[in-house]
């Protein structure tokens, strides 16, 4: 891999892509910066699409190669979100999952993200059987946790009617 990634940013007028990235190309180990703009990109455009055609682009190939093809499609969410008219901060807290959201509510390329966000964090925090902490039928006590209601169906044992 004769370039290696270093960071990724965006700049929004023109909208590009900024790469900043180290060349091991003649042992020089320099330190570049590298403008990509995103052309054909309307505050419309879906940005998977647009990320997936900047990183096979011919031109854009060989610096893109250590840079995750989600990372380049949140780059293009903050560039599209800029486009239509919201702040930053508004981009950035779309992007990250807050458990207390509605997920109802959001829309379907919305939900899509926001449930791969949590497929990848649930592979994270996933314990296999060949991992070296992983316990069989672990019980664990929560701490705060309220009585619980009796129910009806619970006070009766017996199982006379079937």
């Amino acid at each position: 891999m004769p370039f290696v990634a270093k960071q990724c940013g965006v700049q929004f007028s023109p909208p590009s892509i900024v790469l900043i990235y180290e060349s091991n190309v003649k042992d020089t180990n320099k330190m570049r910066k590298r403008i990509i703009p995103v052309r054909n990109f309307s505050k419309c455009s879906d940005c998977c699409m647009a990320a997936e055609r900047m990183k096979h682009h011919i031109r854009h190939r060989a610096y893109l190669e250590s840079v995750s093809l989600g990372q380049l499609e949140r780059l293009h969410i903050v560039l599209r979100d800029h486009m239509q008219g919201h702040s930053l901060e508004h981009t950035l807290a779309s992007l990250r999952l807050d458990p207390e959201e509605d997920l109802n509510k959001l829309d379907d390329e919305e939900l899509a993200r926001k449930k791969a966000q949590m497929d990848k964090l649930f592979e994270c925090n996933r314990r296999r059987k060949d991992d070296p902490d992983f316990v069989y039928d672990l019980e664990v006590e929560f701490k705060g946790e309220v009585a619980r209601e009796p129910c009806s169906w619970d006070e009766e044992e017996s199982d006379d009617g079937f």
